[in-house]
């Protein structure tokens, strides 16, 4: 079965993430909430909480994952970003060949792993100055 890993950081955009974990499994892929703060409960941008599945520290291989999911958000994009761990994390799932997705402000987490040297590249307008390397387009959606 195919399954996929959603990022929750404080500040998280509820709707990228918990949209895309209801579409996913509706596809039949299992998708994982993880959140990176050590505990569970996590606080989105609109104050909803929403307990997540695992903690990243539970983490301990990316060998039963497809696809990596970064939902905006902010300060979750920014939270995201930060954490070490989810930088190596991304560096992973790039070197691995495996499906990033990121949403709005969310590929500011792809660009700290440089890992879009080359890549297009979209985002919610204004961080398009902070993916450097990238073949920035104003699309909706943009696949590399």
């Amino acid at each position: 079965m195919k399954k996929a890993l959603v990022l929750l950081a404080e500040g998280f955009e509820e709707v990228e993430a918990l949209t895309v974990v209801d579409y996913l499994k509706r596809k039949d892929v299992l998708c994982e909430t993880c959140s990176i703060t050590g505990e569970k409960m996590v606080v989105g941008a609109h104050e909803i909480r929403v307990e997540a599945d695992k903690v990243l520290a539970e983490i301990k291989s990316i060998d039963n994952y497809q696809a990596l999911i970064i939902p905006g958000g902010l300060p979750g994009a920014t939270n995201l970003r930060d954490n070490p761990i989810v930088v190596n994390l991304v560096q992973g799932f790039n070197h691995e060949g495996k499906i990033l997705a990121a949403i709005c402000a969310g590929p500011i987490v792809l660009e700290r792993a440089g890992v879009l040297k080359g890549k297009k590249v979209t985002s919610y307008p204004g961080f398009e100055g902070e993916l450097n390397g990238s073949n920035y387009l104003e699309d909706i959606v943009v696949q590399d």
